[in-house]
């Protein structure tokens, strides 16, 4: 998963047969199929019904498809999990969850279920409990089918008395330790992970800051609440056309035999070692992944 484009990920609300069908010409790198905040109390059981009409025909091509499904606590929890590993969801995205004790027991529930190997979970990072417990919560990627971690950034200004993001105050500043450890904890167990909404779906040049803020914090990608929103986040998040250039003649240029033994080279007049060749190859593979 680390290798694949993960730049914009939309939330798209699973009751909505419209939206669905809209989701398969748009160019998301991931969707997000929301059964529990974006479906109604009384649309959960035909959102569900809908949802599985619709995956078991496979869709949405390349596209990571991702079901959000309602917390372990709430009456939908079974239906929503069987229902997601029935038609063989990418990922299964879980709210509400505050520790790896919490986490442990739906990765139980998902192989009772006989889930796919390589389906994931993930899981939504929007309690203050969840923060505490973050590092174990992440330490469970190294050992199970945990894949990666998602900020939700709405419920924790409103859990943590954090304000939310203005045209006059844009930075998010107070989410940023928040961010920086969910970004540690992450990197540390080889997880994903999403950086928040942006909540004003009509200001560009605000989303265009949080996205490159998200970016510069080390976020590979940022979840979305409109269409409209996908192709900044895209740009932002992609290697620019000169970042792919020089990553390539970095990459050529370790793979030339005189340089096949050395740990440092110059190109371009900079000191390039040899993890910057790894990164490189990295950013290739993301960049040819949406081509």
């Amino acid at each position: 998963m680390q290798n694949r484009s993960l730049r914009s990920a939309l939330y798209m609300p699973a009751s909505n047969q419209r939206a669905l069908t809209k989701a398969e010409g748009l160019p998301a790198d991931a969707l997000i199929l929301d059964l529990e905040d974006a479906t109604a109390v009384g649309q959960k059981n035909n959102a569900r019904a809908l949802l599985a009409t619709k995956l078991i025909k496979k869709p949405y091509g390349k596209k990571l498809v991702i079901v959000r499904i309602n917390a372990a606590c709430s009456d939908w929890y079974d239906d929503d999990l069987r229902m997601a590993v029935a038609v063989k969801a990418d990922v299964i995205l879980v709210p509400k969850l505050d520790n790896a004790l919490d986490v442990t027991d739906i990765l139980h529930d998902m192989e009772a279920l006989n889930a796919p190997k390589d389906m994931q979970l993930w899981v939504m990072i929007e309690t203050p409990m969840a923060l505490m417990n973050l590092y174990e919560i992440a330490a469970l990627g190294r050992v199970s089918r945990l894949g990666g971690l998602v900020l939700g950034t709405n419920d924790l200004a409103k859990e943590m008395n954090i304000p939310l993001p203005t045209a006059q105050q844009p930075d998010r500043i107070g989410f940023q330790t928040y961010f920086s450890n969910c970004i540690l904890a992450a990197r540390a167990y080889g997880l994903v992970v999403l950086d928040g909404v942006f909540n004003n779906f009509n200001d560009d040049a605000g989303l265009k800051f949080e996205a490159t803020q998200g970016k510069q914090l080390g976020f590979d990608g940022k979840t979305l609440i409109h269409p409209k929103q996908i192709d900044i986040a895209n740009e932002v998040y992609a290697a620019s056309p000169d970042e792919l250039i020089l990553a390539q003649k970095i990459v050529d240029a370790f793979d030339l035999p005189k340089n096949a033994q050395l740990g440092a080279i110059t190109i371009e007049g900079k000191m390039v070692e040899r993890l910057h060749a790894d990164m490189a190859k990295a950013m290739l593979d993301k960049a040819k992944f949406y081509e």
